[in-house]
């Protein structure tokens, strides 16, 4: 049986939050146990360098984006789990591309023309002012993540469709210039039923906002973010609506339908915020306790994660080295004899 390829990408910048959880790691979790799909997922670390330039919290991102993905179940005997950057291959196959993608495709990458037009509002004379060349032409690094493993999905949000579709330009390029059908043109895997949760404030849950609630957290520190969460200021007792809270948000997002609905008519009936906050925090804290306790191991055994990702780099190198090497003499770089 042909298996489909699903490849996700982990950008470690930052401590995993419970939106990254509900957002990308639970549905990439239950992926990596269907026995119809072959996953790759890697820690995305020579991405972080774009935004992220201090090594201290480089390394210490990639610890816990790894930890926190082992603690939470992730089959790595399905499941390809690497470092990006464990694979060679990714930079090279990004130049080659690189060598074929049009700069004016870059130009019109979401990221750097929201750079470009923030300069501008700022009042910059130079339209180009702190953008880096990581930032600039990250799609084409994205694009290798992707055509390296002729991934058929990518799981993304609406946000980063427009980054498959330029690894689809860029793979097409490259397959029209060279005359063969090299790679798969990715398609964007974008799921609606994937949750989106809100923040203490109210927005997005993000790191660029400060608004998160770290995944593994103690149960003091989550308690104290958890009450932290923005409410209306109804009374005990006065009718609430669940649509568009955030409390009701994150806790239907634990809890099966049942509790959904149970919940929603506590609302109705005027249920308490500090009730509904206690609630949330129970909740969160009995999903979390037991890989809490596994992420916390690991933590205390980088030794074992190093292994494991050793081990998931020597698999994708397996599979990346051999077509790496078909597309250098593809391109003109073989060897002699």
């Amino acid at each position: 049986m042909t298996k489909t390829r699903v490849l996700t990408g982990i950008t470690t910048s930052g401590t995993p939050h419970l939106g990254n959880y509900v957002g990308a790691i639970r549905p990439a979790i239950e992926a990596s146990r269907d026995d119809t799909v072959q996953p790759y997922f890697f820690l995305a670390d020579l991405h972080a360098l774009i935004k992220a330039q201090d090594p201290k919290r480089v390394q210490q991102s990639r610890l816990e984006i790894a930890a926190t993905w082992l603690a939470l179940g992730l089959d790595t005997d399905n499941a390809l789990f690497y470092r990006q950057s464990d694979v060679p291959e990714v930079n090279e196959l990004c130049w080659m591309l690189n060598c074929v993608c049009a700069k004016g495709l870059m130009n019109r990458a979401h990221a750097y023309k929201a750079a470009v037009a923030a300069n501008e509002e700022g009042g910059s004379p130079d339209p180009d002012r702190g953008i880096s060349m990581g930032l600039f032409s990250y799609p084409v690094l994205m694009a290798a993540d992707i055509l390296l493993f002729n991934a058929n999905r990518v799981p993304v949000g609406r946000d980063q469709i427009q980054h498959i579709e330029m690894a689809r330009d860029i793979a097409g390029r490259f397959n029209h210039i060279y005359k063969g059908n090299y790679f798969t043109l990715p398609e964007a895997q974008v799921d609606e039923r994937v949750q989106v949760l809100n923040g203490l404030d109210g927005r997005k849950m993000s790191k660029s906002y400060d608004n998160t609630i770290p995944m593994f957290c103690t149960e003091k520190k989550l308690l104290k973010l958890v009450r932290k969460i923005k409410t209306n200021s109804l009374e005990p007792g006065e009718p609430k609506d669940a649509d568009g809270c955030t409390l009701f948000q994150i806790y239907s997002a634990f809890v099966d339908q049942a509790g959904a609905d149970d919940m929603r008519k506590r609302y109705q009936e005027g249920i308490g915020w500090g009730e509904v906050k206690d609630i949330v925090f129970e909740c969160l804290n009995e999903h979390l306790k037991e890989p809490r306790e596994r992420y916390q191991a690991l933590l205390e055994d980088p030794a074992h994660i190093e292994s494991v990702l050793k081990q998931g780099a020597e698999r994708a190198r397996a599979e990346a080295a051999p077509f790496v090497e078909r597309l250098r003499s593809v391109v003109g770089l073989g060897q002699f004899v």
